[in-house]
């Protein structure tokens, strides 16, 4: 019997989602992620990542009817419209949000999962002319920091956090934090998601491995100088007895007799 209502539950989230389904989740999926959102009629007029996207549906729609000039047209006016350029070919999946949207770039063979988040200044480009799958795949639930690049055929799993001005040029696990240039992952948070509604929004809460390293060596470097100070004080306590003799202590020069040939 629970086989028989996960089985629905799969074919039900399978069904092809009517147009305007998409407009109405991609508007309202703004209250759960922006708190500054307070109506619909606010969403519409002001936010330009959600111009963006609701156009992006259009001319989608339009690549994949072979409507390519069309397509291109319109993305283009949704470019200087929104200051987000969205590749017609990009396949976006539902509830994407992009947040200020400001400098946001989507490649033609870019993937999107569900319930993703972008924020201003986002790269997801290609590193190769080829025609070929040439940008990367978001999964599920990704959130990606404002500034960040994500660049060529790589995957991202889901529930990965990109941090803030990162470059990511390889896969990511699913439930990782990535940050640095190049991206490195340092946080693992396994499957459980923090926020309830199942989107992290918690960005700002990155470990600092830079800072932690630096903290580490100021730390070794006061252990090695407290060494060195105590080294110091024994060489001069037992300076008679030591072997290593006139090594630590400086020798007196000898005057330098110069040999007179008669």
């Amino acid at each position: 019997m629970v086989m028989a209502i996960s089985d629905d539950i799969t074919s039900k989230a399978q069904i092809p989602q009517g147009f305007l389904a998409q407009w109405h989740e991609d508007v309202y999926c703004v209250f759960g992620r922006d708190p500054a959102a307070h109506s619909v009629w606010e969403i519409l007029v002001t936010y330009s990542g959600v111009h963006a996207v609701l156009i992006h549906r259009i001319s989608h729609r339009l690549w994949k009817a072979n409507w390519k000039l069309a397509a291109r047209i319109l993305a283009a006016f949704a470019r200087m419209l929104t200051n987000v350029e969205i590749h017609p070919g990009a396949t976006i999946g539902r509830r994407l949000f992009i947040d200020h949207a400001l400098g946001v770039v989507i490649g033609e063979t870019t993937e999107i999962g569900n319930d993703v988040t972008l924020y201003h200044g986002v790269t997801l480009g290609g590193t190769t002319w080829n025609k070929e799958k040439r940008h990367p795949t978001l999964g599920n639930n990704v959130l990606v920091g404002s500034g960040a690049k994500i660049l060529g055929a790589i995957t991202l799993g889901n529930n990965v956090r990109v941090g803030a001005n990162s470059v990511v040029v390889k896969d990511v696990p699913p439930c990782c934090t990535v940050v640095g240039i190049p991206g490195r992952v340092i946080q693992s948070k396994g499957t459980k998601i923090q926020n309830r509604h199942g989107i992290d929004l918690d960005h700002h809460l990155i470990p600092d491995p830079v800072g932690k390293a630096i903290a580490c060596l100021i730390e070794r470097i006061d252990e090695l100088e407290a060494r060195q100070t105590g080294s110091k004080v024994t060489l001069e306590e037992n300076c008679e007895v030591c072997e290593a003799e006139n090594v630590c202590v400086p020798r007196k020069e000898s005057p330098v007799k110069l040999a007179v040939r008669a």
